[in-house]
This record gives structure tokens, sequence and C-alpha cells, in this order.
């Protein structure tokens, strides 16, 4: 079951020549889930072939490099005529902000768009085999964060057990099993699925800070994830200036992955002062953080895998 991301925009407040506004796309088994909207994002899907299928959009808090995409967004579906809603999850007390850039310009889309404000710690969205929680960051406004979690999975089915060791026929006995259901066989046995099938084994987890300073408490809700993909601004010599414009460090968001566990560590929002070259800010992530890291760029994917297989970007 696919987990693709695609970072539609890495940059901070001020855009580059390579990096666009925050947006964040992710595509899990065919739901498109869109996390911020920067200025430009219906163009950056264009570019990075994301299509324009977002049911859902998660916006972290009101500042305009996250936000003053939806404008132009609203609008483009409207171009395509767009007939499936869409919901626009935010902030507490961020409604009529949101609304207002709905009809930017005086503009009524011709589908459904519903707002829903979301408290931290509460569930967003609950898909199929998953959910989507907010939860607390600290900027200079109202913000939040959002974690996808996966429920657990089915168990392995022991094929060769049934077969060879229970001597089970192959047949419709082993759907039933491997979806909790106990089986009489023909000669009076019953079987029972904890017999050939294994312990739940662990879905993915993808958390989305947004803009926010490090939290013990975003450790907790990173705990063992798959991806993290937080606020790496500035590089350390300018912890000043995160602490005062409500941003992270690359080695501060290097340290929340290393206490979280996390699998995989994308670095994002990042300052136009390291539009030539980024690379410090990985190099002191990894002075911290020894798993996998990368300063994430305009159009780069990733697929995330469950737990017990590789991450790939590209």
């Amino acid at each position: 079951m696919s987990l693709r991301v695609t970072f539609l925009g890495t940059s901070a407040a001020v855009p580059t020549t390579e990096r666009a506004p925050s947006a964040v796309f992710v595509n899990r088994e065919g739901d498109d889930l869109l996390f911020d909207c920067g200025e430009g994002t219906q163009r950056q899907m264009m570019r990075f072939g994301t299509g324009f299928g977002v049911s859902h959009l998660f916006v972290t808090h009101l500042h305009g490099d996250h936000v003053l995409g939806i404008p132009g967004l609203i609008q483009s579906w409207d171009f395509t005529d767009r007939d499936d809603p869409v919901a626009i999850h935010c902030p507490p007390n961020t409604r009529n902000h949101i609304e207002s850039l709905i009809h930017a310009g005086g503009h009524q889309p011709s589908y459904p768009v519903r707002i829903n404000e979301v408290q931290p710690g509460a569930v967003a969205l609950s898909g199929d085999d998953y959910e989507v929680r907010a939860f607390r960051t600290e900027h200079r406004t109202r913000s939040q964060g959002y974690v996808l979690t996966e429920d657990d999975r089915k168990g392995r089915f022991d094929r060769e057990k049934a077969e060879q060791e229970l001597e089970i026929p192959p047949g419709p006995a082993y759907g039933k099993l491997h979806r909790g259901e106990s089986v009489e066989l023909d000669d009076g046995r019953v079987i029972h699925p904890e017999q050939v099938v294994g312990e739940p084994r662990p879905g993915r987890t993808l958390v989305y800070t947004g803009d926010t300073r490090p939290l013990s408490s975003t450790t907790r809700i990173a705990e063992n994830a798959d991806l993290l993909i937080h606020d790496a601004t500035f590089a350390s010599d300018e912890t000043g200036r995160a602490r005062s414009t409500g941003h992270s460090t690359a080695r501060e968001a290097a340290e929340i992955a290393r206490d979280a566990n996390v699998r995989q560590l994308a670095l994002t929002h990042i300052s136009s002062r390291y539009a030539g070259d980024a690379s410090r800010l990985a190099e002191e992530a990894r002075r911290v953080f020894d798993g996998d890291l990368f300063v994430a760029d305009d159009g780069q994917k990733v697929e995330v895998p469950y737990p017990d297989a590789d991450v790939r970007s590209t």
C-alpha cells in the first residue's frame, strides 16, 4: 500500500528560484492530502505531476507562506470543472481567515468547501485504516502540526505451517483464518487464527510540524515515526534568530529526531540565506542524528515503506 510524499515547497518565508513556499503533498493509497499551501502551489502540483485530486488540505497556521496559495488553488479547481468536495482543516479560531482566502476577489467556488477547525490532540480526518491528528506546536501565532498514523496491519499468514503441519487444504479457509475467523475442517478439527497468523504488524507514521520551536511534546508525537518532516529554517549560528522568530535550527530538528527514534528526518522550511547551498544544515543535523536524513528539495519524492523495509527518496 503506497504512502508517497512529494515536497512541493521547501522554502521559508522568502522564496528563492529553487524553493517555493511551504506545501507538502501526500498520496496514501489513492487519497491525496495537502499539508499547507504556499503561493503558487497549484503550479508546483503541475510541475511535479501530483495531479489536482486533493480531497483534504491541512493548514498549520495563517502566515502567508503557508496559505496564500489557497485562493489560486481554489480557483484553479473551478477552472478544471471540479465538483468533488474538499475539506480544509485548520487551527481553532481561524475559520474567518480561511473563508476570506477561499472567497478572495469575490470568488464563489462551484463545489463544496468545508472548513474544519481542529483542536490540537483531535482527529482531523478518519480515513480507511488511518487517521490524521493535529498536535500542538510553538510559533509566533496559533499553530499546529499534523501526524498521519496508520492502523496496525494483519499478522503474516504462515502458509507453510498451514499446509504442512496442520494439513489445512488450500482454499477459502486460508482467507477466513487471515481475517480472524476460526474454521472447522472436514475431519472435525477446529483451527483458530492464532495458530497460523502472526502478531499484528505496525502501520506507518508520518509527522509534519509546520513552523515551530523544538518541543518535547513533538518528540512524544514523533516516537518511532517512519518520516518526520521538521522545521529547520536556520543553522546553529542563528539559534537566537530561530528562537525569536519561532523556528528551529537543523540541529534542534535532529535532536527531536534522535530522541524520538525516527527512521528518517526531512529538513524543510529552509531560509533563503542558504539558497546557494543548504548542505551545512544537513551536516549540522548529522552530528546529532545518525539515522537517514536529508534537506528536502522542491520536487523530491519519498516513498515511505513499512517499518521492515527501506525508505527511498528521489
